[in-house]
């Protein structure tokens, strides 16, 4: 009976081992696929302000000539 219940225990704790090896691996991959987002987020962060600038830039170009083009 002892060795049965030993038996037992020995199965699940080996089923906790091998599902807490699991999440742990889960766990780092998802960690690297945050980085790679967080990463992707800064680049596409910095191309649309770079956007932003140069429509910005065009506008007030378009701004100075139309003025110029009022003025004559």
């Amino acid at each position: 009976m002892n060795e049965h219940i030993l038996q037992q225990i020995e199965t699940k704790t080996d089923e906790l081992i091998s599902r807490v090896q699991k999440l742990e691996q889960e766990n780092a991959e998802l960690k690297a696929q945050q980085a790679t987002w967080n990463e992707e987020k800064a680049r596409l962060i910095e191309k649309n302000e770079a956007a932003l600038s140069q429509v910005e830039a065009m506008i007030e170009r378009l701004k100075v000539i139309d003025t110029d083009n009022g003025a004559t």
